[in-house]
């Protein structure tokens, strides 16, 4: 059974959260992307939630902008630090009962940009990591620097920064953001985009697209344009991007957007690192295979 709720945090934010499972059980923390909610968790919480499958507690908030979480109306106030701060505080609540650590961190997309900014500076916030088709901050600025290919393929985020994007998104029943979520991240028929969860993702949407367009106006992490830099202009050090947590990454091979060549050059930054690639997946994965993103969470959880 799913319950929903919100939580305020020390610093005033409030992230409404999906959740299942006994409070006082082993928590994962599940972290959505964009345009989704954290909804698209819903199997993992219920399948993760059953004592025949580890009884963990297993939540997943809505990132700041997102849902019935809190919108702040400063593009600033999305900047990776802040969205760190947001889950650090959640997590001091939700694992209180074990020492404020969770069994292990889970995301996808943007939650992975917050899951790999998490695991670099608060690594004990956490025993594991989890990513799925969230590119780590190191290979993801190698080649939007010098692949002409992957420029081409994160050309959307320029986009995503117009001032108009949000009333773009919103025309015609959000018929750009369904083609996001079936012709632009591959070209395989999204069976699982039924009525029913295309309502869901309605809801989401109906409470605002501006928090998640900030996601991407707030960040340098896009290609390069002759009026902006971007990626460009940026020079990471190598110490904040190493991850110390054992991590398992989760790679659909038939994302077009983020393609296989981000998983190239990963264990320069992770020591423990187990990389699964899964063919005739795209970039939905979670919503497209389930039960598999599901068997391999449940190994690297033993």
């Amino acid at each position: 059974m799913i319950e929903t709720y919100s939580r305020t945090l020390p610093h005033g934010i409030t992230l409404s959260c999906r959740a299942a499972g006994n409070p006082a059980r082993p928590v994962l923390l599940f972290l959505h992307g964009f345009p989704e909610g954290a909804f698209v968790w819903d199997y993992m919480l219920e399948h993760f939630s059953r004592p025949e499958n580890g009884g963990y507690r297993c939540v997943a908030p809505n990132l700041r902008g997102f849902e019935h979480s809190s919108a702040p109306a400063d593009v600033k106030a999305y900047r990776p630090k802040h969205l760190v701060q947001d889950i650090a505080a959640l997590i001091a609540i939700e694992a209180q009962h074990q020492g404020g650590q969770l069994a292990c961190l889970v995301a996808h997309d943007w939650g992975g940009a917050v899951a790999w900014n998490l695991a670099n500076q608060l690594p004990h916030l956490a025993k594991r990591l989890a990513i799925i088709n969230s590119p780590h901050p190191g290979t993801f600025v190698r080649e939007l620097k010098s692949n002409p290919e992957q420029q081409a393929s994160s050309a959307y985020m320029n986009f995503l920064i117009r001032p108009d994007a949000e009333a773009l998104l919103a025309q015609d029943d959000y018929r750009r953001l369904f083609e996001f979520l079936t012709n632009t991240f591959g070209d395989h028929p999204a069976a699982w985009l039924t009525d029913a969860v295309k309502a869901q993702y309605r809801e989401v949407w109906n409470q605002g697209l501006t928090g998640g367009c900030n996601l991407y106006r707030a960040s340098p992490l896009r290609p390069p344009r002759p009026e902006d830099p971007a990626a460009a202009a940026v020079d990471l050090p190598h110490d904040m991007l190493t991850v110390s947590l054992p991590t398992m990454v989760v790679w659909a091979m038939d994302d077009i957007a983020l393609p296989p060549v981000l998983i190239k050059g990963l264990d320069e930054y992770i020591a423990n690192l187990t990389i699964h690639t899964v063919p005739g997946a795209t970039h939905w994965i979670v919503h497209e295979k389930p039960e598999l993103v599901a068997q391999f969470l449940q190994h690297f959880l033993l």
